[in-house]
């Protein structure tokens, strides 16, 4: 379903580019969620070429987006990321809190030791009193549809909906969040066809689409 134009004219989607920091990032942690004493690596670095993977396939989502009438803001739109905030995934969120954003789409790529892994996944925050339980609902109705759009424009083997707690960036957003694993970076057939412009544009096609839906369903 595509949103009406003024339901999308009303709504700003912030899409999180996944990775991009510089390398010494990964070695400086940050609090997992507010007020918490658990630390977490601000940036790991990801699946080997990752953070260009997720860049190029947020580029050719804000376009789609942008052409349906939402308005977009980007996390990150080079090679590295630099918000007022900080440079870590407490700072990604705030930056989409702060545009009090209908919706927080993370892109990202998997990896594995298993090489044979394959397929396509959407990670959603896990309800946790005073972190995500206001985002919580909205959230896994958001993953539920990108996930069946992703999987519909790109034929991608369907790995489901995935709880998590742990993710930093889920737990200090104070809007809906999702987090797309669009393939496995390690696997020989999705890296090629992650590495294509014609399989990251139905990814693009994909998450537009399950946002167009997502902001169509019912408040």
């Amino acid at each position: 379903m595509i949103a009406a134009a003024g339901v999308a004219a009303a709504a700003l989607i912030c899409l999180d580019p996944g990775h991009g920091t510089p390398p010494a990032i990964g070695r400086q942690t940050e609090p997992i969620g507010p007020g918490s004493h658990v630390l977490k690596v601000k940036d790991g670095g990801g699946a080997h070429g990752e953070a260009a993977v997720a860049l190029a396939i947020a580029k050719r989502t804000r376009a789609l987006l942008l052409a349906r009438g939402f308005r977009v803001a980007m996390t990150r739109t080079g090679p590295t990321i630099d918000l007022p905030d900080g440079d870590g995934n407490i700072a990604r969120a705030r930056f989409c809190n702060r545009r009090h954003a209908a919706l927080m789409v993370r892109i990202h790529a998997d990896g594995s030791s298993d090489r044979s892994l394959h397929g396509a996944s959407t990670l959603v925050p896990a309800w946790h009193r005073g972190w995500t339980d206001d985002i919580y609902g909205r959230s896994l109705l958001a993953g539920r549809a990108v996930q069946k759009a992703v999987v519909a424009a790109t034929g991608a083997l369907d790995r489901g909906i995935v709880r998590r707690s742990d993710l930093t960036g889920f737990n200090w957003a104070n809007v809906p969040a999702v987090l797309v694993e669009t393939g496995f970076l390690s696997n020989p057939n999705d890296s090629r066809l992650l590495h294509t412009p014609s399989y990251r544009q139905r990814v693009a096609r994909g998450l537009a689409n399950g946002v167009s839906a997502f902001v169509g369903l019912p408040r």
